[in-house]
């Protein structure tokens, strides 16, 4: 959110509009010894100590403030706002599913579940929404409840020039950020680790590919390393296939991966949006996801689509049915992958940083009109607000 708040406030000030980030500052946080109750110091400084800046602040800042949620998970400070212009960002609400139950593959704790419903509790103040697909769009208004005066998707644009490198160029940007790949190539995986991410099953489709062919391509997952609980499914994969974990790589080493694999497996139980499934296409590097949305919104008709993996499927079959798939792929002719490419990075060329800002803005302002304000400047936000 950080970076979202960031490239808002850069975009906006670019454009003439004036910008004020408002967030919590870690004043008990720091006067406390790190350990348990750091987390607690934390909540005294967003929960209790945040709120009394904000109405403080209110006090000097004009009526025709626009107020910018960069997330809904900021929910606890809309009412402090609500009854002035004000406009969140909806992401995802997987967080929230996963505490009333939705996901078998995630339970929630009762605090977790607290929280999240208080979270909701806030934001459902709000009027004035902008997902960044229809799927998250649909969430928030089922079962974030919601009742929006207006609620517009957005798409996010790319925000990195991600295009496709020459083969030469991409391999030896990887080798020089010490990623060893072959001169054969490679397949892909990324992700942050996270339970919807189906790092599993991407390892047993791997491990059901790796078996099918003689000398399979190594896979490269940019991600956190395999917990603990990966240990199986990794066992599982026979020689000479082979995983490397790696992570915290440049945007400019990202690009080369996209651009140097043969396809990217991102078959995510869940999404809000799915970034990968864009920045690969944008490179000309096939991709395998699921076949639900948000994945099959910013996939298209340029990605190949899996069923999403139940706790009840047997995996091995679904893992023998994504091998299909990726054989099927890594045989085409290089006319066709040629042809391929080229319509994923057309495809790509919709989702830009400037037209989602521009429609931001547009949005923005059908907010402020709303309350009789006209010509105002708009704003971005980091934590809670931003004001223009």
């Amino acid at each position: 959110m950080k970076r979202f708040a960031t490239m808002l406030r850069s975009s906006f000030e670019s454009r003439g509009h004036s910008v004020e980030v408002w967030s919590p500052k870690a004043c008990v946080f720091k006067a406390v010894p790190r350990g348990p109750w750091s987390k607690w110091a934390g909540y005294i400084d967003q929960y209790l100590l945040f709120p009394r800046s904000v109405r403080r602040a209110l006090a000097r800042v004009s009526n025709e403030t626009l107020f910018v949620f960069c997330d809904q998970a900021l929910g606890p400070w809309v009412p402090l706002v609500c009854n002035r212009p004000h406009v969140i960002h909806a992401h995802d609400l997987l967080a929230l599913r996963s505490a009333l139950g939705q996901f078998s593959e995630n339970r929630t704790a009762l605090l977790g579940r607290i929280y999240q419903r208080y979270i909701r509790r806030g934001y459902r103040r709000a009027r004035h929404f902008i997902s960044i697909s229809n799927k998250t769009r649909e969430d928030l208004h089922r079962y974030g409840q919601v009742q929006p005066a207006i609620s517009e998707v957005v798409y996010n644009g790319l925000n990195y020039p991600y295009e496709r490198m020459t083969r030469a160029d991409a391999r030896r940007t990887l080798l020089a950020a010490g990623l060893p790949v072959p001169a054969t190539g490679m397949l892909l995986h990324v992700g942050g680790g996270q339970w919807y991410k189906n790092q599993a099953g991407v390892l047993m489709l791997y491990a059901s590919y790796a078996a099918r062919v003689p000398e399979p391509l190594p896979l490269l997952c940019v991600s956190p390393p395999a917990s603990p609980g990966l240990e199986r499914a990794l066992a599982r994969i026979p020689s000479p296939g082979r995983v490397s974990f790696f992570q915290g790589v440049s945007e400019h080493t990202l690009q080369a991966a996209y651009s140097y694999a043969e396809a990217l497996l991102f078959p995510s139980l869940a999404e809000g949006f799915g970034w990968p499934i864009i920045e690969a296409l944008a490179c000309g590097c096939p991709v395998i996801t699921t076949d639900e949305p948000p994945m099959t919104e910013i996939g298209g008709a340029n990605a190949s689509y899996l069923p999403r993996l139940k706790s009840s499927d047997n995996m091995s079959d679904w893992a023998s049915h994504g091998a299909t798939v990726l054989l099927k792929i890594l045989d085409r002719t290089p006319e066709q992958k040629e042809t391929d490419g080229e319509l994923g990075r057309a495809w790509a060329r919709r989702f830009t940083a400037d037209g989602a800002i521009e429609a931001y803005l547009a949005i923005y302002h059908r907010v402020l009109a709303g309350y009789g304000i006209s010509n105002a400047a708009v704003v971005p936000n980091d934590e809670v607000a931003a004001r223009a």
